[in-house]
């Protein structure tokens, strides 16, 4: 059951916890597609979640956790991925306060793309698939408006993929061709 602002005592940390989640999740890092009002009712579906330091808790190719969110209120999350051609994680980004994390996990049942671990003792507020087809079913606007942010993030890093594999594709091009031309020319003479 969804918690809702007026139900929580203001002077509680908790109250001030909901509270400054609602904000995050308003700030342009986030979801920034949702006014403060409708930002607390998401949040009312969320949980707060302590994560301690050195703790991945999104782990790349795992298809057996149940799909999550998590907006990051405190701490710090370094999201990584093993590359094709190693076996080491490539940190991808370093993620403060007001990031979210595990959204493609949140919409749909493949394995997670990334792995995700707390650089310092976090605390996450976690929005559930559970939780969002409950939200889904009681507040469809304000779901509406969520999902489409997180489409719209998910467009931009798209977006962005994109141009870096172009801009691969162009250096992978180039080396080829100063190959081609070392293979050509006879030794001794480049």
């Amino acid at each position: 059951m969804a918690t809702h602002p007026d139900d929580i005592d203001p002077s509680t940390p908790r109250a001030r916890a909901f509270e400054r989640a609602a904000e995050l999740l308003t700030a342009p890092s986030a979801l920034m597609h949702l006014t403060l009002d409708e930002a607390r009712v998401v949040v009312g579906y969320m949980t707060p979640r302590f994560i301690p330091a050195d703790t991945t808790f999104i782990r790349e190719g795992d298809a057996a956790d149940d799909g999550f969110m998590a907006l990051l209120l405190e701490g710090e999350v370094v999201v990584e991925s093993v590359t094709v051609s190693s076996t080491e994680p490539l940190t991808i980004k370093v993620l403060g306060p007001g990031a979210l994390v595990g959204e493609v996990g949140l919409v749909d049942q493949e394995p997670r793309s990334a792995s995700c671990t707390t650089g310092m003792d976090s605390l996450c507020a976690i929005l559930t698939r559970d939780a969002l087809q409950a939200l889904i079913t009681r507040e469809p606007t304000i779901s509406a408006k969520l999902l489409l942010a997180i489409s719209a993030r998910l467009a931009e890093r798209l977006r962005d993929n994109a141009r870096k594999l172009r801009l691969y594709a162009k250096l992978a091009k180039a080396m080829q061709l100063e190959i081609d031309r070392m293979v050509a020319t006879p030794a001794g003479k480049v």
